[in-house]
């Protein structure tokens, strides 16, 4: 018989306090919230990984480790006295209360749209009660850059400092570029560096006013490649050649191949 929801977490917390326990599992024991917290983005890029294979049964699977690891931080603070995983749960089950009166209180029905616009006003709401002032305030340094780009891009844009459309952005993008080039050959690495930052950004932006994400976008060409290098080092070694053996010439051909066999 499938155990109940509530079964089933309490049997997790259980196992989650038996190995921080005295007579625990001792490499469990040494762990606390910094060297976890590496393993909790990994997890969570784990999950976005089976949703973009939408592949079921791993996706079950990474969200099991993902639990693990909210039980572990929680397991962590209630030793502290901070909080428990009960606190966790209670907090967030109040703040999407909180955030949805249109349909836990009497709040008129709202679409999408409406939702996303609100949703953005009680953020903003509740960040001013945690006296975090500015626009900008709230955003985790430790997203991924890209990630924290288009967040920040996107806060500045709600109070009106934003391109008008993406025809503007590929302009300031030719910008961005051409003073790049014009740091070669002379320039340092740090001069190289706030350069091809500054196109990054307005790469980022670019993303943003297409409507696309730049993590995914990215996520998606690093999959092509990678596929297509693959390729590749098949196509070569069928002619009993490595990539290092047979040049760049040799390498960009069998490119050209590969990517003329996908089209």
């Amino acid at each position: 018989m499938t155990a109940s929801p509530a079964d089933a977490l309490l049997r997790l917390l259980d196992i989650m306090a038996r190995l921080r326990a005295p007579d625990g599992c001792p490499w469990d024991r040494e762990q606390d919230f910094a060297s976890i917290a590496p393993y909790t983005i990994e997890e969570a890029y784990e999950v976005a990984d089976a949703i973009t294979r939408q592949d079921m049964p791993a996706l079950k699977d990474e969200l099991g480790d993902l639990l693990f690891q909210v039980v572990y931080h929680a397991q962590m603070a209630q030793e502290d006295g901070a909080f428990d995983f009960a606190a966790v749960a209670e907090a967030i089950s109040d703040k999407m209360i909180r955030r949805h009166p249109h349909v836990f209180g009497e709040a008129a029905a709202r679409d999408a749209a409406a939702q996303t616009a609100a949703w953005e006003i009680q953020k903003q709401a509740e960040r001013e009660a945690r006296r975090e002032t500015g626009t900008l305030a709230g955003i985790p340094p430790a997203l991924p850059a890209l990630t924290r780009a288009n967040k920040i891009a996107r806060r500045a844009a709600r109070v009106g400092f934003d391109w008008p459309d993406a025809e503007a952005v590929l302009a300031k993008l030719d910008e961005e570029i051409a003073e790049l080039r014009a740091e070669f050959p002379a320039a340092s690495k740090a001069r190289l560096q706030d350069e091809l930052g500054d196109m990054l950004f307005v790469v980022v932006n670019l993303a943003r006013k297409l409507d696309l994400d730049p993590e995914t976008c990215l996520h998606v060409a690093n999959a092509k490649f990678e596929r297509r290098f693959n390729a590749v080092e098949a196509l070569l070694g069928e002619r009993g050649q490595s990539p290092a053996d047979a040049g760049l010439e040799a390498m960009e051909a069998a490119w050209q191949d590969v990517k003329r066999r996908e089209r």
